[in-house]
């Protein structure tokens, strides 16, 4: 018996090691998104695992969705998530670039807008058939791991988006963005769509004017590359998102318009 039993405790201790093993290994990955929950600790953990972005889950704070309003808002909801989802793995690939606001500028910054655009329209989709809710945009923001908490209840995850349009914006002492023109290159627009498609290019008007308020304000900011890591290159990724909704509102009644896609990149005029 005094024999049998050291076999049997090295056969429990590999057994314990290696749960412990698979244990730490998803709490390296997870970790993240305990952040500030009890027992969530943050040692020994790589950077990159260490922090994750974490928004204000939206689907608890909304009132009673109408039935005419479920679809759509549905789809807004998971395009949250899916922007989370994408801010979290740029995190995880730009880890050690740019400065000390890297993080805020070309991650936490276009997101917000991200989430802020998505949020207007989950709020006017609903505000079609009943009461408009107010104060959504209180839940755009997002913070980095174990930042400020929220009253709302946190969700991790990323990102996709909204979109730009036409033409330029103000003029800065660092130049202008501009953007090439989606309503002309349309095909006729169906009277049941053109609702959607309006709403739509609206929103990358509005899209263009905060690109380029964005611009103004961070001068200086960054590094050389910080203009089109932290302000176009989300702003492509905006009007990308946006541009295929368009195609899908038209393509819904009639032929789907092609290759709206390559007007999605703009561009830095000095």
């Amino acid at each position: 018996m005094s024999r049998a039993l050291p076999k049997y405790n090295k056969r429990r201790v590999a057994a314990v090691g290696g749960a412990a093993a698979v244990v730490l290994s998803g709490a390296v990955i997870a970790g993240s998104a305990l952040a500030g929950e009890p027992g969530g600790g943050t040692k020994a953990r790589p950077l990159a695992a260490a922090a994750a972005i974490t928004c204000p889950d939206v689907k608890s704070q909304l009132p009673a969705v109408p039935a005419s309003a479920r679809a759509e808002v549905n789809r807004n909801l998971t395009l949250l998530d899916t922007q989370i989802r994408e801010a979290n793995n740029r995190l995880a690939t730009s880890a050690g670039q740019g400065g000390p606001n890297f993080v805020q500028n070309a991650i936490l910054g276009p997101l917000k807008d991200k989430r802020a655009s998505t949020l207007d329209r989950i709020a006017i989709a609903i505000g079609r058939t009943t009461t408009k809710p107010q104060g959504l945009n209180t839940l755009a923001a997002c913070t980095l791991g174990g930042g400020q908490s929220t009253t709302a209840p946190q969700r991790t995850g990323t990102t996709g988006g909204t979109g730009t349009n036409t033409g330029t914006g103000t003029g800065t002492g660092t130049g202008t963005i501009t953007c090439p023109d989606v309503k002309s290159q349309l095909p006729a627009v169906p009277a049941s769509a053109r609702a959607e498609v309006n709403r739509n290019l609206t929103l990358l008007d509005t899209q263009i004017r905060e690109a380029n308020n964005r611009l103004a304000t961070s001068a200086g900011q960054g590094g050389p590359n910080f203009v089109q890591n932290a302000i176009l290159g989300p702003l492509k990724d905006k009007r990308a998102s946006t541009l295929d909704r368009i195609a899908i509102a038209i393509g819904r009644t009639t032929t789907k318009p092609q290759g709206l896609n390559t007007l999605a990149a703009c561009r830095l005029v000095k």
